[in-house]
């Protein structure tokens, strides 16, 4: 069996579908979701948080700077854009504004789509899934206090801008190779299925030796989605028998 990394874009009606023929994936035993962007849908608050301080001071905040700190931990993403955008602010003093601002719109995001369908369905099957995500700690237990019933299915989660062992944030490897290091009898990378929505994150997931499948957000362009083993418009429409996980019943 082989890996495709670049699928056949078919234009169905007024939206973009992915289509493929004769094409076969992996079989994998774990599943290691991202949380923003992919669980919940919290990087439009983000990218509106920081919109707001890049206004504050009469900067912009293009797409070309959004892409490139999405999925990044945080340190990295106050480095981007204090020096992309040239504030007039130290990543430290961008970090003590931006904290608290998201802090008090993080309070309720609303899950993806699929996302409960999903993460139960394999849950039911004993597969083994793990949450790797580039925020803090304490942030993310905001993030997911509404949902207790999917977060609960997860064996762990590991935060790259809190966690001491991930040295290197997306898109380097490490939170992924971590992440797939603290399951009971951990698996090799290659039985580990990657769910991204971030460039940063799908190259991660690559580099980490797994498959990743996408589910991008409008403004990512055609380039950034070629490292993906797969690129869907939503988890509504993963189909786990393809990565050889129990199909929906």
């Amino acid at each position: 069996m082989f890996c495709i990394r670049y699928l056949v874009r078919g234009l169905i009606g007024k939206s973009y579908k992915y289509r493929f023929k004769s094409v076969m994936f992996q079989p994998v035993t774990h599943v290691i979701f991202d949380m923003d962007g992919l669980l919940l849908d919290t990087e439009s608050i983000y990218e509106e948080v920081i919109d707001h301080i890049a206004k504050k001071y009469g900067k912009t905040y293009t797409n070309d700077i959004k892409l490139k700190i999405r999925g990044s931990p945080e340190p990295v993403t106050a480095k981007i854009a204090v020096t992309d955008m040239q504030l007039p602010l130290s990543p430290k003093e961008f970090t003590e504004i931006f904290d608290p601002l998201c802090y008090a719109r993080l309070q309720h995001p609303p899950l993806m789509p699929g996302v409960e369908k999903l993460v139960l369905h394999l849950r039911k099957h004993n597969i083994p899934m793990a949450i790797a995500t580039s925020g803090k700690k304490e942030i993310s237990l905001i993030k997911t206090k509404d949902y207790p019933k999917v977060f609960s299915c997860f064996n762990h989660v590991v935060y790259g801008s809190s966690d001491p062992e991930v040295k290197h944030g997306k898109p380097h490897p490490d939170i992924y190779l971590i992440c797939a290091s603290r399951f009971p009898n951990p698996p090799s990378p290659e039985k580990c299925l990657v769910l991204e929505d971030a460039p940063n994150g799908v190259v991660s997931g690559i580099k980490a030796g797994m498959q990743v499948v996408m589910v991008p957000a409008a403004n990512v362009t055609e380039e950034l989605k070629k490292p993906a083993t797969l690129v869907l418009k939503s988890l509504e429409d993963l189909k786990p028998e393809d990565f050889g996980l129990p199909a929906y019943d």
